[in-house]
């Protein structure tokens, strides 16, 4: 029997050499990995490549031919119109992300620092959320009837007398497209910045106030620079969301607004695939390089 467990051991040691062994500790995680970067270059990175291959094709009105040529990015470099599409978009970004964080960071204090007991928070966190249980296209039919002229905002107002007239800029605007935007993507703010905020160690603030520190100064010495990458984390979300949004700028805006993610839209439904291509790795560009931006000022490694 012992001789048996000898040869049995002796056996298991030959199986698996110790170089094979350390090898394979090495690369474990590559193999983990494997999968979802598979997953991640056939679905994103391949279909981003064809999209760019695309982009330099030739469109003739009717049809379109692989060959390479500028002509399509000339083509949205050189239009008045698509510029101040960009530009239009890019005050919907400015727009968005300043109204999701004046209204997200007071929300996310509020639950972090006004709420005492976790469970309490973790319920008030949800109900936050509760909006977002329904559909996006749900969510934006439900202003019409409240922001309408004949809606329950402008019935109010002139009921109580306030205006003689219903307010059109309540719809089918700017005003509505951001509106619905904020409506849509507000979460993506509260969340990295609550999280940033449970996070802060509560000692800090309780030595800044025994050592005669004001409300104001313990914000802003301690709690806003740590909320930082939390602010920093939401504002990649309202960037990224808001830079290509198209339904919202259709179903608020009613044809009175404009971004590039509608454009790409109307292209890709008139066939102008070349065009909408170039447009898309374009808005892709611009989008990364805010991104960019955004981790050249904060440092969000701690938060992740």
């Amino acid at each position: 029997m012992s001789s048996t467990l000898q040869k049995s051991s002796k056996f298991s040691v030959l199986a698996i050499p110790p170089a094979i062994s350390k090898n394979w500790a090495t690369l474990k995680p590559y193999f983990l990995a494997a999968p979802q970067a598979i997953a991640l270059a056939v679905f994103l990175i391949f279909p981003i490549l064809l999209i760019g291959v695309v982009s330099f094709w030739e469109f003739n009105g009717f049809s379109m031919t692989p060959a390479f040529t500028l002509a399509n990015y000339k083509s949205v470099f050189s239009s008045t119109v698509t510029l101040k599409t960009y530009l239009n978009t890019f005050k919907f970004v400015a727009m968005v992300w300043l109204a999701t964080l004046l209204t997200g960071y007071p929300v996310a204090y509020f639950l972090s620092f006004h709420i005492k007991k976790l469970k309490w928070q973790v319920l008030l966190f949800l109900i936050c959320t509760i909006p977002f249980w329904t559909s996006n296209i749900i969510r934006m039919i439900s202003w019409v009837p409240l922001l309408g002229k004949e809606g329950l905002v402008n019935q109010l107002l002139m009921g109580i007398g306030l205006i003689d007239a219903p307010l059109e800029f309540l719809l089918y605007s700017d005003f509505a497209v951001v509106l619905g935007m904020v409506h849509l993507y507000i979460i993506f703010m509260i969340a990295p910045i609550f999280n940033s905020l449970m996070r802060i160690d509560r000692t800090l603030i309780t030595a800044a106030e025994d050592m005669g520190a004001s409300g104001f100064e313990v914000f802003k010495e301690i709690v806003l620079p740590l909320s930082a990458p939390g602010i920093a984390i939401g504002s990649i979300f309202i960037v990224t969301l808001v830079m290509g949004e198209f339904i919202t700028v259709r179903l608020m805006g009613g044809g009175q607004a404009a971004s590039v993610g509608k454009l790409i839209q109307t292209q890709i439904g008139s066939l102008q695939y070349p065009l909408a291509a170039a447009n898309a790795m374009l808005l892709l560009i611009v989008t990364l390089m805010l991104v960019f931006s955004i981790l050249r000022v904060v440092n969000i490694r701690k938060e992740l």
